[in-house]
């Protein structure tokens, strides 16, 4: 199991204390359209507990100042938090501090290996391997070198339970191989993947692999140095952390041996005007001026998830899908998109909602009706088209849940669909 892979820091509790949890998040006292919200589109970008929200403000009212740049006391604080930040982060994931690059999100932390790695590296005849139900930012990375580089790309397919089918790996992966780039976890299906298996034929033929951890980090206790990936792209506002910031984890003498993907101030050892050196990873990959209130805020989210622990969130998800996926088999006429059991599984859940005429009910109408009800969820393709059309839709609903959510959330949902049944199609 891919949680073999993880930190398996013993729960330091048992229950998540969802008050006092609900308490933290301001935005969950809003009502919406005169109900209580009820928010379910986690997957899409996490709410933001008030810690994280007064660690931004504190900085941008106490020691807001450009960081490594300033020898006075303001760019000193920024530069210690700032840095901190980095090696906060780090301990979080048991990963090398300077083999973290922040970066404004994961997509550019993937397509920073894309530039600075596989183009300089892959030629014609190399391959990459990826997977059906990857989202669209750990696919376009790699159809761009391909079409730059003649890369070809394989896909591994996805079995109608809503698994990756590993059953012909021995063939997807080969001595053509160079990197297997793959998702975490879905952000459609909620499937946590198979990475034991994957990393084990990449380092068989010698191939690098990257996963996609936006979807993972948030809700499963991540050790990078056990997992033995060599890149991991996350989301910092996945993960409770403010929007505008992820990160590129790495092995530290990848990072030596990859150019900078981006140019300008702050990454410069030396610069005549016939040529640059670079400074040392990771700061080589961090040009301009870099986004530290966002690092400091994501800093905070970390504190936050640490302090009621990773193991405790993982538990609460998987008692939060057991709960719905049993509630999910009384409901009639309901298609759910993968349904692997909680061990396999976070809570996010994709479906769709049969219609009178043997159809379904439209994904953007079943969102407009639930968010009259109060409820904040996803409609459409998620970013992820190939999977779409692997289900043979063009689009689902998507209910994702976080620390936040409980099992009385699941009951509103429930609710809301036996309502848009009827509300649609009379029945």
């Amino acid at each position: 199991m891919t949680e073999n892979l993880v930190n398996r820091k013993e729960a330091r509790i048992k229950y998540l204390d969802q008050d006092k949890i609900s308490r933290d998040f301001p935005i969950l006292k809003r009502k919406v359209k005169g109900r209580r919200l009820v928010y379910l589109d986690s997957a899409a970008t996490s709410q933001k507990p008030r810690q994280v929200i007064q660690k931004i403000s504190e900085y941008y009212e106490r020691y807001n100042a450009n960081p490594h740049r300033g020898i006075h006391t303001l760019s000193g604080e920024s530069t210690e938090a700032y840095e901190g930040a980095r090696t906060r982060l780090a301990r979080f994931l048991n990963a090398p501090a300077n083999g973290v690059v922040f970066t404004k999100n994961c997509t550019e932390a993937i397509n920073l290996v894309a530039y600075s790695w596989a183009r300089r590296r892959l030629v014609d005849g190399d391959e990459i391997l990826c997977t059906v139900m990857d989202h669209h930012s750990n696919i376009v990375p790699w159809q761009m070198v391909a079409a730059d580089t003649g890369v070809k790309l394989r896909y591994v397919p996805v079995t109608d339970e809503g698994d990756l089918d590993l059953s012909k790996l021995d063939e997807l992966v080969t001595g053509k191989t160079r990197l297997v780039a793959v998702t975490g976890a879905s952000n459609v299906l909620g499937t946590i993947t198979q990475l034991e298996s994957l990393i084990e034929s990449a380092r068989a033929v010698g191939a690098l692999v990257l996963v996609d951890g936006a979807q993972l980090v948030p809700h499963v206790p991540v050790d990078f140095k056990a997992m033995g990936a060599d890149f991991l792209a996350i989301a910092g506002h996945k993960m409770l952390g403010p929007t505008g910031i992820g990160a590129l984890v790495a092995r530290p003498e990848l990072l030596e041996e990859m150019e900078p993907f981006l140019g300008g101030g702050g990454m410069i050892l030396d610069l005549t005007l016939e040529g640059s050196k670079w400074i040392e990873p990771p700061w080589k990959f961090e040009a301009g001026t870099p986004v530290v209130a966002e690092a400091i805020g994501l800093r905070a989210a970390v504190d936050y998830l640490d302090e009621i622990g990773m193991e405790a969130i993982r538990q609460h998800e998987k008692k939060l899908v057991n709960y719905a996926l049993r509630e999910f088999a009384k409901i009639e006429d309901f298609h759910l998109y993968g349904e692997l059991g909680p061990e396999r599984h976070t809570a996010t859940f994709s479906f769709n909602i049969g219609d009178s005429r043997g159809g379904i009910i439209h994904p953007h109408d079943v969102g407009t009706y639930f968010d009259s009800l109060g409820l904040a969820i996803r409609a459409g393709h998620h970013c992820a088209k190939p999977l779409m059309r692997r289900f043979k839709v063009v689009s689902m609903s998507r209910a994702s849940c976080y620390l936040y959510n409980s099992e009385s959330d699941i009951d509103k949902l429930v609710d809301a669909i036996h309502k848009a049944r009827k509300f649609f199609t009379g029945v």
